[in-house]
């Protein structure tokens, strides 16, 4: 793992000298990020450092820069260390410092001294609001603070990832995938939902803090609100259950899903669960470089209609199931995203897909561009029964396409979601879930 760090860190430096070096600029300096408070509050918002910062150190903690100039061979680390007896400072990684040239100062104030010392030339700068007003008074040019060419380039170079940050992709699958099995045996053993999420956290030696993104742990019809936020501990023994749950590993996140049935479950729930998994499969195998995303999307649609119709639940399939609107009821999201350093990570979209046919079918569908070797994606198909959405389709003119007495009785098994994480290889794609998640 150091060994391919410190490629890691060569390449990402060597991306970022020629990104400079195009867009006009001799140094970038870039922030971690600064503590915020919660709202008339003395208590701090919990901290994630920014991405661009973790790109290049594992350190999740404010007020540190790093500088990468192009007339430096190793980018240097101003790491602020205050003597503090409040906090500890963050040292789980520290084989790190070696890849960078390295300072410790004890202030922030200090911090910006130094910077000014060592960011020489034309400089730019990356950081959040408060750290970029700083910036500004530290002699660095509006026009240079977050500049939107040089960012475009650096989101270009995140989406295509080195070994290194796949290798953490994939431990952050491997430990996420001891959670999702703990949790499946807590639910079938009749498990609340809060149970169930205690679980998860137990498996994988996690915080709630320290996740990725708050677990989406639903039983039953709760499992159709997308992003549902709450963890009942009233509801048991639940006839069906969605996971969407990931780690953190240095930095990279994974992001998984999977559902369940019980015993006591629809069968006909069951049998589509079956064939949302079937659709999941072979959508990730169509994963390769040169496909568009979009098409990836479409196919998407065209399996739920298949689904739908097969199961008696829709009348019609194909393109006019989707240009009724009846499959994005079913299926109201993205099939998948980027991932990285952010679980919806940078590099999703592509300019010149905005031009590709399918755009006029999905216009809000955020995940737009040509895959290539080293993106790491998402594939996570779903089938919910939303009431929301499913009313107005009631009082449309496609009503009479849809048997509303059988999604009466499915309605309160809630949805479906199953998603995997991708990486583009050289021909084709490698599953980094499917390693240790079935």
């Amino acid at each position: 793992m150091e060994t391919e760090y410190d490629k890691h860190i060569e390449s990402v430096t060597k991306s970022v000298k020629q990104a400079l070096t195009e867009t006009g600029y001799d140094t970038l300096v870039i922030h971690s990020g600064t503590p915020t408070l919660y709202y008339a509050d003395d208590q701090e918002i919990p901290f994630r450092s920014l991405p661009y910062f973790r790109w290049f150190a594992p350190l999740n903690s404010p007020h540190h820069v790093v500088i990468i100039s192009t007339k430096d061979a190793k980018p240097l680390v101003i790491e602020c260390m205050p003597d503090d007896y409040w906090i500890e400072h963050d040292t789980a990684v520290s084989a790190w410092r070696e890849s960078f040239t390295h300072i410790s100062v004890k202030t922030p104030i200090a911090v910006w001294a130094m910077m000014k010392e060592h960011a020489n030339g034309r400089r730019s700068f990356i950081g959040d609001t408060t750290s970029s007003q700083e910036a500004k008074k530290n002699s660095i040019a509006e026009d240079a603070i977050n500049p939107e060419a040089l960012i475009r380039a650096l989101n270009d170079e995140r989406s295509i990832k080195t070994q290194y940050e796949i290798d953490c992709l994939t431990q952050a699958n491997e430990i996420a995938a001891k959670g999702h099995l703990t949790a499946r045996d807590a639910f079938l053993s009749g498990a609340s939902e809060f149970e169930i999420h205690l679980a998860y956290l137990a498996a994988t030696l996690s915080s709630e803090g320290g996740l990725p993104y708050p677990t989406i742990t639903a039983l039953n019809e709760k499992s159709s609100t997308l992003h549902y936020q709450h963890k009942r501990v009233d509801v048991k023994n639940g006839n069906t259950f969605l996971l969407d749950a990931g780690v953190n590993h240095r930095g990279y996140a994974s992001d998984v899903t999977r559902t369940y049935a019980s015993d006591s479950a629809n069968p006909m729930f069951k049998s589509l669960l079956m064939d949302v998994i079937n659709l999941q499969k072979k959508l990730t195998e169509l994963v390769k470089p040169a496909v568009q995303y979009i098409e990836l999307h479409h196919k998407a649609h065209l399996g739920i209609a298949e689904i739908l119709k097969r199961h008696g639940i829709a009348t019609t399939d194909g393109e006019k199931s989707i240009e009724r609107g009846i499959t994005g009821a079913f299926f109201p999201h993205g099939l998948g995203h980027m991932l990285g350093l952010q679980v919806h990570d940078v590099g999703g979209v592509d300019p010149f897909a905005e031009t590709h046919p399918l755009r006029a079918f999905y216009p809000k569908v955020r995940t737009n561009r040509t895959l290539v070797e080293g993106n790491v994606t998402t594939i996570e198909p779903g089938l919910y029964f939303i009431p929301m959405l499913l009313k107005p389709l009631h009082e449309s003119d496609s009503r009479n396409m849809l048997n509303w007495q059988l999604i009466d009785e499915l309605t309160p098994m809630g949805g479906i979601r199953i998603e995997d994480n991708l990486v583009v290889t050289e021909s084709g794609m490698k599953n980094l879930t499917r390693e240790f998640l079935l």
